[in-house]
């Protein structure tokens, strides 16, 4: 059966899970959550997660919520992106959720999905602070091995990788991380990869096309 997944195209955790079913041939069509317009919110989605986030993975009769907890789970199905230590994994893939996605994601929508007159400038400068912590860690740990967790790709590379391959700037530039934009040019090598915004529907490119119809 097919995979459904509930996501967006500006979703970085969506984004998690839909690269490593894309990567792995995993059967799956993307069921559009228009956030935006306040879908999350609503009470047939909190039906779906109580929770009110994106992506949510419906297969088989189960329904899963949190990237980890699904990339785990595919992981489990298709045998693939855990070679290496199970514990590294994991421990980079609990990393991402504290400390990378949890900045990158949140820095992303607060500069450039709210208006200019409710961004608050403060908490936007201290979250600039500790994203670049998270950085800098990414890139010392990147600085003697190829990949974070082992000696190929896995989950814990997917995770950690989503938010760094959008285009809204928060503050993150590749040529300013030399070992991230090494990391990063790795996983687009990898067969199959696509970019966020090709990869699932409601990104800005499918609204700026309503327009102009």
């Amino acid at each position: 059966m097919t995979a459904q997944l509930h996501c967006f195209g500006e979703s970085g955790h969506s984004y998690k899970v839909a690269l490593m079913m894309q990567l792995t041939g995993y059967p799956w069509q993307p069921v559009f959550v228009d956030f935006f317009g306040g879908a999350t919110r609503s009470p047939d989605y909190r039906a779906l997660n109580e929770m009110a986030e994106a992506p949510v993975l419906v297969e088989d009769g189960r329904t899963l919520t949190q990237s980890g907890v699904i990339l785990l789970h595919l992981a489990q199905r298709t045998g693939r992106f855990m070679e290496g230590d199970r514990d590294e994994i994991l421990r980079w893939l609990f990393w991402d959720n504290h400390k990378g996605s949890a900045q990158f994601g949140t820095l992303r929508f607060l500069m450039n999905f709210l208006a200019p007159e409710k961004r608050p400038a403060e908490v936007i400068g201290w979250m600039q602070g500790r994203a670049r912590a998270a950085l800098k860690t990414l890139d010392g740990h990147l600085a003697t091995r190829n990949w974070l967790a082992g000696e190929s790709a896995t989950i814990a590379d997917l995770s950690c990788c989503s938010y760094l391959f959008y285009p809204e700037p928060f503050g993150f530039e590749r040529a300013d991380w030399p070992h991230v934009d090494g990391w990063l040019a790795r996983i687009q090598a990898l067969p199959g990869w696509k970019h966020p915004y090709d990869l699932m529907p409601g990104n800005p490119s499918d609204r700026a096309a309503k327009e102009d119809a």
